[in-house]
C-alpha cells in the first residue's frame, strides 16, 4: 500500500476528527500524525476524517493520542463489516452492504457525524445568538431608534453572546494554546474578546457610557471623535456571522456528499427468502450466498445474483448511470440496488456484504474522497504557518499605528478587523469539497475514479491506448450480415435452419447463429434437429423439417452473390459460414465482434479533446485494421501480448506522453498498472479493475470522454476555489490593516468566503456530459 506521501505503509486506518475548522487545524493533525516514526497522514477538512498508513507495529492508540495531543477529539472509523457475518443487530442503520462511510460530511444531519443531540444544540445556539443580536445590530446601525440607556442595553444582550455563543470558539482557542497550536478559532476569540474589551473601556472610561450618547454608524471605521466608540455590534456580529457561516457551509457540504448517502441508501435492510416452496421475510444480514430470493415488481434487488426464473426489466440508472432499463431473463447476473421495473423475480444470491458490486462502488467513491490534489497539500503548508502570520500582522498593525501617533480606537479597530477577516476555512474547504461533489457526480454516471492523483493524470493525458476485444467491442461473436442467393428460399428461411441446426452445437459461432435466428424468428421457436453431426474444422450437419442442412465453411464454386459476400467477408476480417440446404447453397452469413454502441462517437470525442486513441490488440492484423478502419483510428498494434502491450506505454512515456490505457481483462492488466492512468470497464475482470485509476461501471465506452471532461471541470472548480481563497486574504488584510474594513463586515466577508468556496463545488453536482451529436453514428460493427 502507498500512503499519500509515498512511504509504503503496512496498515491504513480511517480516524473521525472532531474540532477542526480551518486549514490550520488539518495542517497540525497531519503534522503530529506524522512526528510517529513510519507514519503519514491525509486529513480532509470537509469530511473531518483522517486517512492514516502506518506500520503494522503502531497502535491505534498511538494514533488517537496523537490526535487528541494537538487538541482535537478523535475515534476510530470501524471498517465495514461483512454481511454474512454481521449480528442480526446491525441490519438496521448500519447496514454493511453500504459500509460505514468514512468520507460522509460530519453534518447535522449525518449519523456518522456529529449526534443530533449535538446537532440541536448548534441550531439552537445559532438562534438564541440571532434573537440576542438583532437588537444590538438595529440599535447601533440606527442613531434614530438609539434612545437614552441604549448602550447599556445593548452591553446586557451582547455579554451572553461574547461568552455563551462564542463559547466553542474560546474552548477550542484555549485548547490549541495549551498545545502550542492557533487556528482560526483563535482569531475568531480574540477578535469577539478584543472588541467586547474596547467596548467595556469606552463605556466605563472612555465617556460612551453617558446616558444621552449617540453614536452614528458607517460601514468605515471612524475614530478621533471626543467620545470613544462602542463595538458591541462587532462583538456580537462575529459569532453571529461566524455560526451562521458554518451552518450554511456544513448544509453545503452536505450536498458534496450525497451521492455517497444515496449509494448506501440503496441497500435493502430485509429480504424475501424462498426455501421449499415458503417464502419468509429476513433481515438482510441473514442472507448468505446460494439462498433464493424473490424480488416483486418495484423492488429493490437485496443483493447481486443470478436470475432463477421469472423475466423483468431492472432500472440500473443510480448503480451504473445506465439510463435505459436492462431486460433480465434466467441465467442472466444481477446487481443488487437495482429497482425491478417488471415481472416477479427469483434470484439466487452470490454475492453478499462487502463483496456486493454496490459495496464495491461505494467504497471506491470513498477511497477518491480521502486522498488530495498537489494544489490542496500546498494549500494546507501555507495554512500551517497562516494564523501565526496574522496574529503577528494584527499585533504588528496595533503598534504601528499606536507608535505614529493614531487614535488608539483606529488601532484596535484595525487589529481586530486583521485577526476576524484572515481565515484560512476557504482554503481548506477549496479541495475537499470538489472532490466530493465531483467523485459522487462520477458515480452516478458510472465513472468511479480512485482519488484526486487519478483526477490530476486523467486531466492531462494526450494519448489513450484501446484494446479491442471486450472494450471498443462487445467481445461476443454476432451476426453482421446476412446474404441469401438469388431465387432460393430467402434470407429469413435459410437463418430459421441455420439456427436449428446449430442448436445442438457449442461452438461460439453456432451460438452467434442461433442467438441470431432466435431473435429474428417470425415463426416462433426453432424447429428440432435430428441425426446432427459436427465435423471440426469443417462445420455442421442435420435434418430440419426433413430438409438435410449444413453451416460450413464456404468452399469454390458459390453462385455469383455469395462469391461477392465472400469476397466483402473476407476483407472486412469477417468470419463466413455458408448455408446449404438439400446440396443447394442458400446463404452467406458473415460473423464478427460487434462494436460496442457508441465506440464511433468515443474515439472521435476523445480526438476532439486533444486526446490520441491508439489501438493496441491481440487479434489479427487484418481485424485490428478493420476495426481501427472504421473508428478513425490511425496507429494500431495487432498481434500485442500483454508484455508487448506494457513495452508500447513504456514506450510512449518515454517520449513524453501522457498516457492512458483502457482495457477489461487480464492480458491489459500490465498496461493499465504502467501507464499514466489506468481505465478498466466494470464489466471487465477483477484483476483490470483492481489495476486501474478509473473505471467505467456502466460499461459504455462513451463514458472516457465524459470522465476526461469531468475531470478537466473539477481541475478547473478546484483552481477558482483556491484562487478564490488566497485572492480574498490577499485583497481584505490589507484593507483592514489600513482601517478601510471594519470588524463587523470582516466577520461577514470571512464567512461568505467559505460558503462561496463549497457553493462553486457544488456546481458540480450538476455537471453533464456532453449531449451526443445529431448524425453521429450510433455503433458500428467490427471489420
Amino acid at each position: 500500500m502507498t500512503a499519500e506521501g509515498g512511504t509504503v505503509a503496512g496498515v491504513s486506518t480511517d480516524l473521525v476528527v472532531r474540532g477542526m475548522t480551518c486549514a490550520a487545524c488539518v495542517n497540525r493533525v497531519e503534522k503530529r500524525l506524522s512526528r510517529i516514526g513510519g507514519v503519514t497522514a491525509s486529513v480532509n477538512l470537509a469530511t473531518g476524517r483522517a486517512r492514516v498508513h502506518h506500520p503494522a507495529d503502531v497502535t491505534v492508540e498511538e494514533l488517537l493520542a496523537a490526535v487528541e495531543k494537538a487538541g482535537y477529539e478523535t475515534e476510530l472509523v470501524p471498517p465495514p463489516v461483512p454481511r454474512a457475518a454481521a449480528p442480526r443487530a446491525t441490519a438496521g442503520p448500519a447496514d454493511p452492504a453500504a459500509p460505514h462511510d468514512p468520507a460522509a460530511p460530519a453534518d447535522p444531519d449525518d449519523p456518522a457525524g456529529p449526534t443530533r443531540e449535538e446537532a440541536r444544540k448548534d441550531r439552537e445556539r445559532l438562534l438564541i445568538t440571532a434573537l440576542l443580536c438583532l437588537p444590538v445590530l438595529v440599535l447601533s446601525m440606527v442613531p434614530a431608534l438609539q434612545f437614552r440607556n441604549w448602550q447599556w442595553l445593548c452591553l446586557v444582550l451582547a455579554a451572553p453572546v461574547v461568552v455563551w455563543s462564542a463559547w466553542p470558539f474560546h474552548l477550542r482557542a484555549v485548547r490549541g494554546l495549551r498545545h502550542s497550536a492557533a487556528t482560526m478559532d483563535t482569531l475568531v476569540s480574540l477578535g469577539v474578546l478584543a472588541s467586547f474589551a474596547w467596548s467595556l473601556y469606552a463605556l466605563f472610561l472612555g465617556g460612551a457610557g453617558d446616558p444621552g450618547m449617540r453614536m452614528p454608524f458607517s460601514l468605515l471605521p471612524s475614530a478621533g471623535t471626543e467620545v470613544a466608540h462602542v463595538y458591541l455590534e462587532a462583538a456580537v456580529a462575529v459569532p453571529l456571522f461566524v455560526l451562521t457561516g458554518r451552518h450554511l457551509e456544513a448544509r453545503a457540504r452536505r450536498g458534496t456528499g450525497a451521492a455517497l448517502r444515496s449509494l448506501a441508501g440503496l441497500a435493502a435492510k430485509d429480504v424475501t427468502v424462498r426455501e421449499d416452496g415458503r417464502e419468509r421475510l429476513l433481515p438482510i444480514a441473514e442472507l448468505v450466498p446460494g439462498q433464493g430470493f424473490v424480488v416483486r415488481p418495484g423492488e429493490r434487488v437485496a443483493t447481486d445474483g443470478v436470475v432463477v426464473s421469472g423475466s423483468s426489466a431492472l432500472d440500473l440508472s443510480l448503480i451504473t448511470g445506465e439510463s435505459e432499463p436492462v431486460e433480465v431473463g434466467p441465467g442472466r447476473a444481477v446487481v443488487g440496488g437495482a429497482v425491478n421495473m417488471g415481472g416477479l423475480l427469483l434470484v439466487r444470491a452470490t454475492a453478499v456484504g462487502a463483496d456486493t458490486r454496490l459495496a464495491r462502488i461505494t467504497h471506491l467513491v470513498t477511497e477518491a474522497q480521502a486522498g488530495k490534489a498537489r494544489a490542496q497539500r500546498l494549500a494546507d503548508k501555507v495554512a500551517g504557518v497562516f494564523v501565526p502570520v496574522v496574529l503577528s500582522l494584527a499585533v504588528t498593525v496595533l503598534g504601528f499605528w499606536l507608535g505614529a501617533g493614531a487614535d488608539p480606537q483606529a488601532a484596535v479597530t484595525a487589529a481586530v478587523a486583521i485577526l476576524v477577516v484572515a481565515c484560512p476555512c476557504a482554503l481548506g474547504l477549496a479541495t475537499p469539497t470538489a472532490l466530493m461533489a465531483a467523485t459522487g457526480r462520477g458515480a452516478r454516471l458510472g465513472i468511479l475514479v480512485k482519488g484526486p492523483q487519478s483526477l490530476e493524470a486523467l486531466r492531462h493525458v494526450d494519448v489513450i491506448v484501446l484494446d479491442k476485444t471486450g472494450t471498443l467491442t462487445t467481445g461476443h461473436m454476432s451476426v453482421v450480415r446476412v446474404t441469401e442467393t438469388a431465387g432460393g428460399i430467402g434470407r429469413d428461411a435459410a437463418v430459421r435452419l441455420a439456427g436449428a441446426v446449430e442448436q445442438g452445437s457449442e461452438h461460439p459461432l453456432g451460438r452467434a447463429v442461433v442467438a441470431y435466428a432466435q431473435r429474428t424468428a417470425a415463426r416462433g421457436p426453432l424447429p428440432e434437429v435430428a441425426g446432427f453431426l459436427a465435423v471440426p474444422g469443417s462445420g455442421v450437419t442435420g435434418i430440419v423439417e426433413g430438409r438435410r442442412v449444413e453451416v460450413r465453411t464456404p468452399g469454390e464454386g458459390l453462385p455469383a452473390s455469395l462469391a461477392q459476400a465472400l469476397a466483402e467477408a473476407e476483407a472486412a476480417a469477417l468470419t463466413p459460414v455458408l448455408v446449404r440446404v438439400d446440396g443447394f447453397d442458400e446463404a452467406l452469413i458473415a460473423l464478427g465482434d460487434v462494436l460496442r454502441p457508441g465506440s464511433y462517437r468515443a474515439v472521435d470525442r476523445l480526438r476532439r479533446l486533444g486526446v490520441e486513441p491508439v489501438l493496441a490488440t491481440g487479434d489479427r492484423e487484418a481485424t485490428a485494421r478493420a476495426v481501427a478502419r472504421e473508428l478513425g483510428i490511425t496507429e494500431v498494434h495487432a498481434h500485442c501480448s500483454p508484455e508487448g502491450k506494457a513495452a508500447l506505454v513504456r514506450r510512449l512515456r518515454g517520449g513524453g506522453r501522457r498516457v492512458a490505457v483502457i482495457g477489461d481483462g487480464v492480458n491489459d492488466a500490465a498496461a493499465l498498472a504502467e501507464a499514466d492512468l489506468g481505465i478498466a470497464m466494470g464489466s471487465g475482470t477483477d484483476v483490470a479493475i483492481g489495476a486501474a485509476d478509473v473505471t467505467l461501471v456502466r460499461g459504455d465506452i462513451e463514458a472516457v470522454a465524459d470522465a476526461v471532461r469531468l475531470a478537466r471541470r473539477t481541475l478547473a472548480t478546484i483552481r477558482l476555489n483556491l484562487v478564490w481563497a488566497f485572492g480574498y486574504n490577499a485583497v481584505t488584510v490589507p484593507l483592514a490593516a489600513v482601517g478601510l474594513l471594519g470588524p463587523m463586515l470582516a466577520a461577514a466577508a470571512m464567512s461568505a468566503s467559505s460558503v462561496l468556496v463549497v457553493a462553486n463545488s457544488l456546481r458540480l453536482r450538476t455537471w453533464q456530459p456532453a449531449p451526443k451529436r445529431p448524425g453521429a453514428p450510433a455503433g458500428r460493427t467490427s471489420r
